[in-house]
């Protein structure tokens, strides 16, 4: 018993290689899930984060109306998420994303496809290691499916009726938008337009988190539901005079702005979609800070215009130029410098200030000038995307704003003149005076504000 007391700790010496081998085969043989797990987590904080974007559109825009006009503005935000979330999960996922089931190849995807997520407690052998889990991902891509939608709210405000704003909103986060992203982010005809497979090519469209594909599109369909629908009541004077009409609530259409820019970052970022190397977090971090300095310098662009053209600032310019340079560098967050971001994001908020007061010389009413913060702009940061992406071109940049912008202004056009030959899609004149609070939600009409 003493004898093997004291050969004991020598045998142990003797084991701990082969123990140490055997904890090496054992690592070698098992998965490596984190990749799965940190791109999946940044999924779902990048998605809550662009979430709350969706209260930004809801405080910006019920600033900018009038007081008798906001709950059905704040009713439009909330209804409008809603009804994306259900046809995103009915339809507008799969339809984007078709994988191999596409019904005309590179173009069209498969209609009412339902998603559906892994099963509860999925083992690592059944995962897809390789990207993230769909639960995460139909989550993240469904808030920006939203987003399209709620650019589309603000230009059309105060008079507007709520059904018929909302039966388009079905069209657009259901069908529109997601086969048009489908061309680009859903591996269709855009991905790939131009590449012949030469090694060291340059060619496909490019727009890594939406510039165009979220944007742009949200503010053609808004376009076209501008043209159709008219001005406010009093916006433009018989003699060619613009006459303003100043919103209900600054503080709100600030917080909202704030807002918006701390959603950016989950919209941005998250879009580098991976996170399980150490290339992918620093991108992350590259992305985050390029995200906030074209916002940053698209707010003092519009803050020094401004106070050049009309020798005072003016504060919604401001707003809209962090928001326009937001949008500007969405297109291409990850390879510019923070100087390029911050020249992109200046043109972005120079854009705005001449842009808005260039819609009203055309009698395009835009309530918060979302046609050119989100259209404009966007179409300015997808053009930009060349001077640092050496993976792109001018031609294949401007052929995809052109196809996206054509498909989803002339489809939202058709769209919004069916739904004003079935129902009409503008209040009455008394209507809208007295403000669509009372007229579209039955609330009392508040006397100091009928006149407003």
């Amino acid at each position: 018993m003493k004898a093997l007391k004291t050969i004991a700790p020598a045998l142990a010496l003797l084991a701990l290689p082969s123990l140490g081998m055997a904890q090496e085969a054992d690592a070698a043989a098992a998965p490596d899930i984190n990749p799965y797990i940190f791109t999946t987590l940044l999924f779902l904080i990048g998605g809550f984060l662009v979430f709350w974007m969706a209260a930004g559109f809801a405080m910006l825009e019920a600033g900018l109306v009038r007081a008798k006009n906001v709950t059905m503005q704040l009713t439009k935000n909330i209804a409008l998420f809603s009804i994306a979330a259900l046809m995103y999960w009915l339809v507008g996922f799969n339809l984007m994303y078709p994988g191999d089931a596409w019904l005309v190849n590179g173009w069209l995807g498969p209609f009412f496809a339902i998603t559906s997520l892994e099963p509860v407690g999925l083992a690592a052998a059944d995962a897809s290691l390789d990207y993230a889990s769909v639960g995460s991902d139909f989550f993240f891509q469904l808030m920006f499916c939203a987003t399209t939608a709620s650019i589309v709210s603000g230009t059309l405000a105060e008079r507007i009726k709520l059904w018929p704003f909302l039966i388009f909103v079905v069209v657009l986060t259901g069908f529109i938008y997601p086969i048009e992203a489908s061309w680009q982010w859903g591996g269709g005809w855009l991905s790939s337009f131009g590449c012949t497979g030469a090694e060291g090519e340059v060619c496909g469209f490019s727009d890594f988190a939406g510039s165009t594909l979220v944007h742009a599109a949200g503010g053609f369909a808004a376009l076209a539901g501008a043209l159709v629908l008219g001005p406010r009541i009093g916006k433009y004077s018989a003699d060619g005079k613009i006459i303003p009409i100043p919103g209900s609530n600054l503080a709100l259409a600030t917080l909202g702005t704030f807002i918006l820019w701390l959603g950016w970052f989950g919209f941005n970022g998250g879009s580098q979609l991976a996170m399980g190397t150490v290339g992918d977090v620093t991108d992350v971090s590259r992305i985050f800070a390029n995200t906030n300095m074209a916002a940053a310098a698209g707010s003092v662009a519009a803050l020094l215009l401004t106070q050049v053209m009309y020798k005072k600032p003016d504060l919604t310019m401001v707003l809209n130029g962090a928001l326009a340079g937001l949008v500007s560098i969405t297109a291409e967050p990850l390879a510019p410098t923070l100087f390029g971001a911050l020249w992109i994001g200046a043109i972005g908020g120079i854009i705005v200030v001449f842009a808005v007061p260039m819609l009203d010389r055309m009698k395009i009413d835009d309530v918060v000038g979302a046609i050119p913060v989100h259209l404009l702009a966007g179409v300015w940061g997808t053009i930009a995307v060349p001077f640092y992406n050496d993976g792109t071109n001018f031609v294949t940049q401007i052929i995809g704003i052109v196809s996206i912008g054509a498909f989803v202004f002339i489809v939202s056009l058709i769209v919004w003149f069916i739904l004003k030959a079935i129902m009409g899609i503008r209040v009455s004149e008394e209507e809208e005076i007295n403000g669509l609070d009372m007229a579209e939600l039955g609330m009392e009409a508040y006397p100091e504000f009928s006149k407003g």
